[in-house]
């Protein structure tokens, strides 16, 4: 992945894993996972724990620490009623964007 879309990827990563989230209720590692199976090879896992604090700090996701098979409980997070009003609005904005990016595309720029 080129710097372009590492620095387009930042932008919208909230959204991606909200949308992850709002499928079933994931533990970082397994986000990482989905993601790196969805084709964000080059995604540090570093970056989705940050960015998991963050959703939790403001409000988006509910967690619940479950046993893990290996080391300490596991932070399983699962997106909630505020979390989910967030990624109605991402997915508003999305459209808005798209939208105004195939009209330029179209438009020969």
């Amino acid at each position: 992945m080129g710097r372009q879309s590492t620095e387009m990827l930042k932008g919208i990563l909230e959204g991606i894993v909200l949308a992850l989230l709002s499928t079933r209720p994931a533990y970082g590692y397994e986000i990482t996972a989905r993601l790196r199976d969805q084709g964000f090879t080059d995604l540090a896992e570093g970056t989705v724990y940050a960015l998991l604090i963050r959703i939790e700090q403001r409000g988006l996701v509910d967690v619940e620490k479950v046993p893990s098979e290996k080391g300490p409980p596991r932070k399983v997070f699962t997106l909630n009623a505020r979390g989910r009003e967030d990624l109605v609005e991402f997915w508003r904005t999305w459209s808005f964007l798209t939208e105004r990016l195939d009209q330029l595309r179209e438009d020969g720029a």
